[in-house]
């Protein structure tokens, strides 16, 4: 039974939305704060976080930054439908998605079942692909899907699931674009809709992540209009 999370200021998101995926099998915990919920977190972290943007105490933002010191388990933010800045933001520091207020709960079950199967294939190895779960070995690049771990130059990189898998599909073929609705494609569940600036807030965060042990890493190159590739250095 995974854990899941629910940090939001509003009692009666929280109420609903527990009731609601605790009907589908989840075990949930709630927390009106930032401050409280990362207290809960450093004792123990849940599989998966739902985490509103504007809170007291310690908002999202500041939550989601401490998360990703330590963690790279799935985050859904809830945004405003008038909160795109804050959307593009909380998906560069490492976010794996958001939905907007109001939102159908429907909806949300199936995003986190999505963000929870990619998890437990990559953290299993389990994708039904011999590609998938082999090393792949590009230059300066180590990956292993079985073990979720990505080193570049010999120095270990801490991606979330959404950042590895797109990494992962660009480094398997190097020199051939893949465009935005391909990545989608890998990184997303099918039922599950993302627009393009999604995929590019990723590509951004994964080279910052990459380029924070190689002030030079470039291999992932942006073609515009088209989509991105993976050149091998």
């Amino acid at each position: 039974m995974s854990k899941i999370a629910l940090v939001d200021d509003d009692r009666n998101i929280l109420t609903s939305v527990a009731m609601t995926l605790e009907a589908e099998g989840f075990e949930v915990e709630t927390y009106n704060d930032g401050q409280t919920a990362l207290e809960a977190f450093n004792k123990k972290m849940p599989d998966m976080a739902v985490l509103d943007i504007k809170m007291p105490r310690m908002d999202g933002m500041d939550l989601l930054q401490r998360l990703r010191q330590k963690s790279t388990m799935p985050v859904i933010f809830l945004t405003s439908k008038d909160d795109e800045i804050d959307e593009v933001l909380g998906l560069r520091m490492g976010a794996d998605d958001y939905v907007k207020k109001p939102f159908s709960q429907r909806l949300l079950v199936e995003r986190i079942r999505a963000l929870l199967r990619r998890q437990d294939a990559v953290e299993t190895g389990a994708v039904g692909d011999t590609e998938e779960t082999k090393v792949i070995e590009r230059g300066e690049l180590r990956m292993d899907p079985l073990r979720h771990a990505v080193a570049w130059k010999g120095k270990d990189v801490s991606l979330t699931v959404t950042e590895f898998l797109l990494l992962q599909a660009l480094a398997q073929r190097p020199g051939f674009v893949k465009s935005r609705d391909q990545l989608m494609d890998v990184a997303y569940d099918d039922q599950v809709y993302v627009d393009d600036r999604t995929i590019d807030s990723h590509i951004k965060r994964l080279r910052k992540k990459m380029r924070s042990v190689d002030d030079d890493f470039s291999a992932i190159e942006t073609l515009y209009g088209i989509g991105y590739r993976y050149n091998e250095e």
